[in-house]
């Protein structure tokens, strides 16, 4: 049986986009870095054809980690960070858990941008600009350390700024923020 962090096909494609949104707000933060490495916005492009339908599954998971691998030439930890939510946007193909990891490392690179108040901001635009659609599919996921089959078992999403990011997105959308 898969991992419920996977979500059904149907479900991938509605968080893909999103978590290309998520991704694209600070994609220049990566690429004010690195302007001659394309693989961060190749990689947005990537999750946003998934989403669309014009891309598969299975060609996605074997490039998932590709985007993320751009924070290789990034010289900032925001530049970093801003890879690879591209990287976690471009996997949503794989997994739809990964759609929280694109928004969190988003909230992560703008808050190293701007501190105190990028990070906030940024989970504050993330929860707005949600579909209904969206908010459906992520409430599917479980919450972060129940289930150990994905990006939201034991790893680098739960620790850290980047779990307290995604427990505040899922307790905003199981109404408590």
């Amino acid at each position: 049986m898969p991992s419920a962090q996977t979500l059904t096909d149907d479900d991938r494609r509605v968080v893909a986009a999103w978590a290309a949104d998520c991704a694209e707000r600070v994609l220049p933060l990566f690429e004010a870095e690195a302007p001659d490495d394309d693989r961060a916005r190749d990689g947005i492009r990537r999750a946003r054809s998934f989403a669309s339908g014009a891309l598969g599954a299975a060609g996605e998971i074997r490039r998932r980690f590709t985007a993320g691998r751009a924070s290789a030439a990034a010289t900032s930890p925001a530049g970093k960070a801003a890879a690879w939510a591209a990287g976690q946007a471009s996997a949503v193909a794989h997994m739809g858990a990964h759609a929280l990891g694109a928004a969190t490392y988003a909230a992560k690179a703008a808050e190293l941008a701007d501190p105190g108040r990028g990070g906030a901001a940024e989970l504050a635009w993330q929860m707005e600009h949600m579909s209904e659609p969206v908010r459906v599919a992520l409430r599917r996921l479980p919450p972060l350390g129940e289930d150990p089959s994905g990006p939201l078992g034991a790893g680098l999403l739960m620790s850290g700024v980047l779990g307290e990011h995604i427990r505040a997105i899922q307790v905003a959308l199981d109404g408590g923020g």
